[in-house]
């Protein structure tokens, strides 16, 4: 019994230490998806203004630019995928992976090539496990991403959208984040960020009844163009990696209270374990006392008669 009373305290120290690491790990976490979802409010303006913007030269000229003209054949679509650098977030990594296949799939079973593009460890191991292409990764920036960090991505993938399909360019662009929707609830999706479709845009990007107003290009709108879409797309991308950084916050922080509350009720199971174990072997000491005491006066009656 001693030994078995043992192993329950050691277990007890064991599983109370990892409560004290998960308990400080989801405070941490609580604190950064506050961070990352001011971020994300904080971005939206802009977004929505360069959004605007692009939209009017797009709709208010007949000019084709490669980024917001589909091509007649799609032989080529770039996809790129969101993830983070760490683990202990329960399932924000794997469902981003997943609508990431099931979006590859698609691609391919529609007869298309498809360009891998990765941000975050996590993404890049799955891949690399399975022995998967992947055309170029980040890593090091999806806690705290920054729009230095979103223009880095954004370089690679403008100049393949701009590139001949033949010379190892892309038709269409892609990309796969986890939208931070409230702190119970991220929704892993896909978007087409290129070519734009400007009657979808259009709307996001104009409140109902509000008529766009109608402009001058100086020197050209396909100059316009070459200037606003990187803009776009990198504010696109600055957004999705906010987003994520929050959900991902936001998970670590649900998983890491759930990890704290189980080791709670761990503690509580161990520790009435160990009560059951002390009582026990109480109670055979009390027995052997009281074995003894009979058997030594079974034997002083003996001597007497």
């Amino acid at each position: 019994m001693g030994a078995q009373l043992r192993v329950y305290k050691r277990r007890i120290r064991s599983v109370t230490a990892t409560k004290k690491i998960t308990k400080a790990m989801e405070m941490i976490a609580a604190s950064r998806v506050v961070k990352a979802q001011r971020k994300v409010v904080a971005s939206t303006p802009y977004a929505t203004e360069l959004t605007r913007a692009v939209t009017a030269v797009g709709t208010g000229s007949n000019t084709k630019h490669p980024l917001t003209t589909q091509a007649e054949t799609v032989v080529r679509s770039a996809v790129l995928l969101l993830t983070s650098d760490r683990g202990l977030a329960g399932a924000f990594n794997s469902n981003a992976i997943k609508v990431a296949e099931q979006l590859t799939e698609r691609l391919e079973a529609e007869g298309k090539e498809v360009d891998t593009y990765i941000v975050g460890r996590r993404g890049l191991a799955h891949y690399n496990f399975r022995e998967r292409k992947v055309v170029e990764s980040w890593s090091g920036f999806t806690d705290e991403p920054t729009y230095a960090d979103a223009k880095k991505v954004a370089g690679p993938l403008i100049e393949a959208i701009e590139k001949d399909t033949a010379e190892g360019g892309v038709d269409e662009l892609h990309i796969v984040f986890t939208e931070f929707v409230s702190m119970m609830t991220q929704t892993a999706l896909d978007d087409r960020l290129l070519p734009l479709s400007l009657e979808e845009v259009a709307k996001e990007a104009t409140p109902k009844g509000e008529i766009l107003p109608l402009y001058d290009f100086e020197p050209s709108a396909e100059d316009v163009l070459d200037a606003l879409l990187p803009r776009y797309v990198e504010s696109r991308i600055y957004n999705a990696l906010l987003q994520s950084a929050a959900s991902k916050h936001a998970a670590t922080r649900r998983a890491m209270k759930s990890a704290t509350d189980n080791a709670g009720e761990l503690i509580t199971t161990l520790s009435r374990l160990a009560n059951a174990a002390r009582q026990a072997e109480i109670t055979q000491e009390i027995s052997e006392i009281v074995g003894g005491s009979a058997a030594l006066a079974d034997a002083t009656a003996g001597s007497d008669r």
